[in-house]
């Protein structure tokens, strides 16, 4: 299929080239019209039926040329209408407010999260502020019940001797 896609532009690309050189000699003021009857008159008379499938050879390719320029022009045009249509399609202008509507619910959360994460980080601050300030206070308070105990050891151990010696003097 390629081969024959292949020979076909070929063919079409010749004739086209015809028409060029065709376009070219009329601008260089050559008379191609006479010089064409002049050898259509002769290929005619010399060989009719010839003549006659060339011509059909000619418009058939050219029909051919024809058809296929108006399909692609034609493709083209859906092709602009249908990017033009899906671009602002209903479908396609709620799609593209949805995307604005997501961005600004995101940087709303980006937003909301970084006040969350400062909040804490402060709040985290003031814990730790406070838990060194219990860590001091409850070193202070272990020191004093060390202390305190020594006292009341102390003390027990007074009392004992004074309860020993009173009951050793006989009260």
């Amino acid at each position: 299929m390629s081969t024959m896609n292949k020979d076909i532009k070929s063919m079409i690309k010749d004739e086209m080239e015809k028409y060029r050189d065709e376009d070219r000699r009329q601008e260089a003021g050559v008379c191609i019209i006479g010089e064409a009857r002049k050898d259509r008159e002769g290929d005619e008379q010399d060989n009719p039926e010839l003549f006659k499938t060339e011509i059909d050879y000619h418009r058939y390719w050219k029909d051919m040329y024809e058809k296929e320029h108006k399909l692609r022009q034609e493709a083209e045009g859906e092709t602009t209408i249908v990017k033009g249509i899906g671009q602002n399609s209903p479908e396609m202008k709620i799609l593209k407010s949805e995307v604005e509507a997501l961005k600004q619910q995101l940087h709303l959360n980006n937003e909301e999260a970084e006040r969350t994460i400062k909040n804490l980080e402060i709040r985290l601050a003031e814990s730790l502020e406070v838990n060194e300030s219990h860590q001091k206070l409850n070193g202070k308070i272990q020191v004093r019940l060390t202390e305190l105990e020594e006292e009341n050891k102390k003390m027990h151990d007074h009392l004992n001797k004074q309860i020993n010696n009173a009951r050793k003097s006989g009260m």
